[in-house]
């Protein structure tokens, strides 16, 4: 699937199903929360932390895709074409970092 299908098939799913969009701010809000249930499974994971009694880590596909969806639903609300977004992104950290890592000692 491409992004501007994501974008698509989020905006069909909360017109449909979902009624309508919670405004910006609210979304900002959920979005913050599901990054930080992802960065609970990171820490967890691959961190020091442990997982409590009855906690999977099976969840970190789930936790990203929801941090996904929120981020999506942003886009769609402020008329952001991730794809373009993205894209522009690419080339502005590829024409600014061509020898940035590579001549990072701390890297080698």
């Amino acid at each position: 699937m491409k992004i501007e299908e994501a974008q698509q098939q989020v905006d069909q799913w909360i017109r449909t199903i979902g009624v309508r969009y919670f405004s910006e701010l609210t979304n900002m809000a959920i979005l913050t929360e599901e990054v930080g249930e992802l960065a609970r499974i990171m820490a967890r994971t691959y961190g020091d932390q442990s997982f409590k009694q009855g906690e999977s880590p099976d969840r970190l596909a789930d936790e990203m895709a929801d941090v996904l969806w929120v981020l999506i639903c942003l886009a769609n609300q402020t008329g952001v074409n991730l794809t373009e977004a993205f894209e522009k992104n690419l080339r502005k950290k590829t024409d600014r970092d061509a020898d940035r890592h590579r001549d990072n000692p701390k890297l080698q």
